[in-house]
């Protein structure tokens, strides 16, 4: 087909560097194991669409699974693509499917975007195994009018399935995926292979939009040399609208292609480099897989013992990490992560590479959160680097663990004990009695109880609080640790000491004699207490005379800002009292006699 350059969205595109075209081809996963993969999928495509008179496209198409008897289902990724900006709600046998990831690509040449998705159907297909797999509800009909005009239009969908089977050597499978397209020539790098032994070394291509009817210098190479599977797959048109599981070359505008690559990678090597041209035929590669034999350690634990120190919460581990049923060494420096019901407790490490059918022991001392029970299943993960993932390819992932039933020593159980509340005496400080916590304490009457000022104190029993009955705290609110033993153990609980404002007490007798008794007008529990009170004095005729507050001294009976005497009168006088407290939300208001 030939691919028409717009000139405007050419430039459009120019003009916008934050474009992003592609995703670059890279290890989505690694599996190791007696393994091995395959493909199934279909187009949506009636015709390859160079040769479509009309733009049509199918909405569902079918395809089947067709495993050996003895080969189990390991995984199972779907992936489906088209043109346009993506149809992300699909169904596989009747099952509703949204992605996990989604890809996309603009093409150069003309701006208009294409897109895949993936979907980890593993569950589902090893549910139903071999037999006829439909994808339906891809419904890009009213994209491809449009992309009918430069003949890129296309739908489809394609299963990698890796299989298990206990006659396969031991592999290595590497499934890589993203989004990249041609022309005019693609470069992709594979890392992270383990090759021992080239025997039935192959590699397999999941893309779309390619064309039978263009073969203009659209080759395939792998480290340099060109991969070719004639007469399905020509040297100079790779992809062609081929299946070389079914053998069909009726996958309209896909391709599910698979080469034996036994003589194109050696022992030893760690990458490989692929690369695609193609001067006319716009291609999109979404995923690759490799097939290799491997040489791999394999990671077990032993946990061999264990000590516990009375209400410490800690708890010392012995282990043993074994590299038995292994064809390399196990390598140092291998994460060991423990675990409690799902809790993270600590990760360690290897210290040596422990070879071939060796095996090196440990000793680590864990912390157990105290909200955990006392009888517990403590779990090793050897190669887990404390999410879940290990940093270890080996032969067998599913052998990592080992689980030991833990008993702590028991602390005695308690009562909990409510907070104390008493009057503010001044800046919050406070006299308590809480002599009966003694008892109310206690779940059992042969258990001691110590009291302390803090929590130190109190695990190491020292510096108790004796003065029980009639307690002073300087300050509040104020904590007091409560030690409670056994014979073995102890526990420690706490309470809080808690002053409110209490209300002021009002001395209404004022005799402003300076004899010493009684000069001023006096109110107990006021200053220090209600920080920011304030006080107005009015005579019997409803005057205002004096205003006081935390920094003027009592009334001492001075009528403030007297033009003359400033001696108040003998007699009867009315208070205001605003407190200014959230407790205290109206005025206290009595009166007060005067005497001289």
């Amino acid at each position: 087909m030939i691919k028409k350059i717009t000139l405007f969205l050419f430039l459009f595109y120019l003009l916008i560097p934050e474009v992003v075209f592609s995703q670059d081809i890279s290890l989505y996963t690694q599996i190791n194991g007696r393994y091995d993969f395959t493909f199934v999928g279909n187009t949506l495509n009636t015709n390859e669409n160079s040769f479509m008179s009309t733009p049509t496209i199918l909405t569902s198409s079918s395809a089947d699974l067709n495993l050996g008897p003895t080969d189990v289902i390991e995984r199972a990724y779907l992936y489906w693509a088209g043109c346009g900006t993506g149809d992300f709600d699909v169904q596989l046998n009747g099952v509703d499917i949204t992605p996990d990831r989604t890809f996309s690509i603009i093409q150069t040449s003309s701006g208009w975007p294409h897109f895949s998705a993936f979907k980890d159907i593993t569950a589902q297909v090893q549910a139903t195994g071999n037999g006829t797999y439909t994808l339906s509800d891809l419904d890009l009909t009213a994209e491809i009018p449009q992309y009918f005009q430069n003949r890129t239009n296309f739908g489809g969908w394609a299963i990698i399935v890796v299989y298990q089977n206990d006659a396969l050597p031991l592999n290595q499978l590497n499934i890589y995926d993203g989004m990249q397209a041609v022309p005019s020539r693609i470069d992709i790098s594979l890392n992270s292979l383990n090759v021992i032994d080239n025997f039935d070394a192959k590699i397999g291509f999941l893309a779309w939009e390619g064309d039978v009817g263009i073969a203009n210098n659209e080759s395939l190479t792998i480290n340099g040399n060109v991969l070719s599977n004639p007469p399905l797959n020509p040297s100079n048109n790779a992809f062609n609208s081929t299946n070389s599981v079914t053998g069909s070359n009726t996958l309209y505008n896909m391709d599910l292609d698979i080469y034996n690559i036994q003589n194109n990678i050696n022992v030893g090597d760690t990458t490989a480099d692929i690369s695609l041209t193609s001067n006319q035929d716009y291609v999109m590669i979404n995923a690759i897989v490799t097939k290799l034999n491997s040489q791999l350690p394999d990671a077990t634990i032993v946990l061999n013992n264990y000590t516990t120190e009375c209400n410490t919460g800690v708890i010392e581990v012995d282990y043993t990490v074994y590299n038995v049923n292994s064809t390399e060494f196990l390598p140092a420096n291998t994460p060991i992560t423990f675990y409690i019901q799902n809790t993270f407790l600590g990760t360690f490490f290897t210290q040596n590479d422990i070879p071939i059918g060796g095996n090196e022991n440990g000793s680590v001392t864990l912390n157990i959160p105290s909200a955990l029970s006392t009888n517990f299943t403590l779990l090793a993960v050897v190669d887990d680097n404390g999410n879940g993932l290990g940093i270890v390819t080996e032969l067998v992932e599913t052998n990592n663990t080992f689980e030991a039933s833990i008993d702590l020593k028991v602390s005695p159980t308690f009562n909990f004990l409510d907070d104390l509340l008493s009057c503010n005496l001044g800046l919050t400080r406070g006299i308590f009695d809480f002599s009966s916590y003694e008892e109310l304490v206690k779940s059992d009457s042969s258990h001691s109880v110590t009291f302390h000022e803090n929590y130190n104190n109190a695990v190491l029993n020292s510096n108790e609080i004796f003065n029980t009955t009639n307690y002073e705290a300087v300050t509040t609110p104020k904590e007091i640790f409560v030690r409670i033993e056994n014979e073995f153990c102890y526990s420690i609980t706490s309470f809080n000491l808690l002053s409110r404002n209490c209300p002021p007490e009002v001395f209404n007798a004022v005799s402003a004699n300076n004899d010493g008794l009684n000069d001023g007008f006096f109110i107990e529990g006021l200053r220090d207490i209600f920080i920011n009170f304030k006080l107005e004095i009015y005579n019997r005729w409803g005057r205002h005379i004096w205003t006081g507050d935390n920094s003027i001294p009592d009334w001492d009976g001075k009528v403030a800002k007297s033009v003359g005497p400033d001696d108040a009168p003998e007699g009867t006088y009315y208070y205001i009292l605003y407190l200014n407290d959230p407790d205290y939300t109206e005025p206290l208001t009595g009166y007060l006699y005067l005497t001289r």
